[in-house]
C-alpha cells in the first residue's frame, strides 16, 4: 500500500491496486498450524476527488531484527525466534510505528473511531492497542483473528474491510500492519469520506462465513489518495 500511495501521489499513475494476502503454513502439531489460515484484500489507490477514504498520514518503521527465517528447500517454516516474537518484534515495532504517526499527527486514541493491527493471533492485538491508549470497542469490529485465524500479510487489510463496512462520515481510523523476517510495521490513518454512503450498496456484496472450513468473503473496493499529515480535504 505504501508503494501505491507514492506511486498515485507522485503522479506515475491514476490509480493503483494495492494487495495484502497470504497463506500460513506450519509444521502438523506446530503452534503455528492451530492459527494458519489464508486469505487476502484489495484495495484501489485514486483520485481523492472520487476516494470513499482519504489516506490522511502514513509512517513505517522498519530493522533488522529476525523473529522469524524460512531456509532454503524447507518445507515448513521452523518455529519463531523464542525471545525476538514478542517484545522486541511485534510489539516493538507496531508499538513504535503507531505511537510516532500519532505523535506526528498530533492524535491520541480517542481521536479515532476505530483501530486495526496486524492480528497473528488475538491476544497481541488486543494487549498492544491497551498500551497505546485503545479500548476494546475501538478494536473488536476489525478483530478477525479469533473468528478466520492468522492470514499473515492479509491480516490488517482484512480486518480493515470489516471496520469500512460500519464506518461513519468523518470517522477516523488507525491501521497499523508488522512482517516478520527483516521486521517491520506501516501505520496508516484514513478518514472516511461522505463518498463513502454513496456507495454502501457495494457492501451488500460482502460474504462473511464464520466457519473456518468454509470461509469466503468478496469485499468491496475503497479508493483513496496519498495525502500529508494535516493535508485539508479538498471538499472543506
Amino acid at each position: 500500500m505504501v508503494a501505491a500511495i507514492a506511486m498515485v501521489g507522485s503522479g506515475m499513475g491514476d490509480y493503483a491496486l494495492a494487495i495484502g494476502m497470504d497463506t500460513a503454513q506450519g509444521k502438523p502439531g506446530d503452534a503455528l498450524e492451530f492459527t494458519a489460515a489464508s486469505g487476502g484484500a484489495a484495495y484501489i489507490i485514486g483520485p481523492q476527488r472520487s476516494a470513499l477514504v482519504n489516506i490522511e498520514a502514513s509512517y513505517s518503521f522498519v530493522s533488522d531484527t529476525p523473529d522469524f527465517w524460512r531456509r532454503e528447500y524447507q518445507v515448513y517454516p521452523p518455529e519463531h525466534g523464542q525471545r525476538f516474537t514478542g517484545e522486541p518484534a511485534y510489539f516493538e515495532h507496531v508499538g513504535s510505528s503507531a505511537s510516532t504517526i500519532m505523535a506526528e499527527t498530533g492524535l491520541k486514541a480517542s481521536d479515532f473511531a476505530y483501530a486495526v493491527f496486524h492480528q497473528p493471533n488475538a491476544k497481541f492485538p488486543q494487549r498492544i492497542a491497551k498500551s497505546l491508549g485503545f479500548t476494546n470497542e475501538q478494536i473488536a469490529p476489525g478483530l478477525l483473528a479469533p473468528v478466520i485465524g492468522n492470514t499473515y500479510s492479509g491480516a490488517a487489510l482484512i480486518g480493515l474491510t470489516a471496520v469500512l463496512d460500519i464506518a461513519k462520515e468523518g470517522d477516523l481510523i488507525l491501521m497499523t500492519s508488522y512482517g516478520s523476517g527483516g521486521a517491520g510495521s506501516d501505520s496508516f490513518i484514513l478518514k472516511v469520506r461522505k463518498a463513502l454512503k454513496k456507495n454502501a450498496e457495494a457492501t451488500r456484496f460482502r460474504r462473511r462465513i464464520t466457519s473456518i472450513d468454509a470461509l469466503r468473503s468478496i469485499t468491496p473496493p475503497i479508493c483513496a489518495i496519498a495525502a500529508r499529515s494535516g493535508c485539508a480535504d479538498e471538499t472543506n
